[in-house]
């Protein structure tokens, strides 16, 4: 299976964003995190991402007879880079940007499902709005994103901190004037 159908994989996707960020989780960690998945189900797609090359074994030990691991992305993982996301079909799109919505939904329920969950007290925003945009000043908006974004995406998991899921989705909403 090619790094693009594996990812494009709602449960593939939710386990990667689950071990994202440095974090360490076994397969039973994963289940309790996606409740709504039967427990085989997030077995399987564990075992295709690691044989795939996503995720290694950060750590055994034996717990009643039986050996559990914790798994961690890693970092020389496969990606859908630039290239493999020019490579994609329509189809192919499609069904990413379903998956990313799918896993996008049962993140979002199961932030609200927490004990104290609080989308005003938590910043949670999922405003939607309009840009008018010249290819150049569309370059320029993705340059100046990344700048802003990119001293974070290399933050460790410490005390005081608290993962935030970010998904910004940007398209063309209407045909381009002439």
């Amino acid at each position: 299976m090619d790094t693009v159908d594996l990812l494009l994989h709602p449960v593939r996707l939710r386990v990667v964003h689950a071990l994202s960020g440095g974090r360490e989780l076994t397969t039973g960690e994963l289940c309790a995190r996606m409740r709504e998945v039967s427990k085989v189900t997030v077995y399987r797609h564990v075992a295709l991402l690691a044989e795939a090359g996503f995720l290694e074994v950060a750590e055994e030990h034996r717990v009643r007879g039986a050996v559990e691991r914790r798994y961690r992305l890693r970092k020389d993982r496969p990606a859908i880079d630039g290239d493999a996301a020019a490579a994609m079909s329509l189809d192919d799109h499609r069904r990413g940007f379903a998956a990313a919505m799918a896993v996008l939904i049962a993140e979002f329920n199961a932030y609200l499902d927490r004990d104290g969950a609080s989308p005003a007290g938590d910043s949670v925003s999922y405003r939607q709005g309009t840009l008018w945009l010249s290819p150049d000043e569309l370059t320029e908006l993705l340059g100046k994103l990344v700048e802003a974004l990119q001293p974070s995406l290399g933050n460790e998991p410490l005390p005081g901190r608290a993962p935030y899921l970010l998904s910004p989705i940007l398209f063309p909403s209407e045909p381009p004037t002439p």
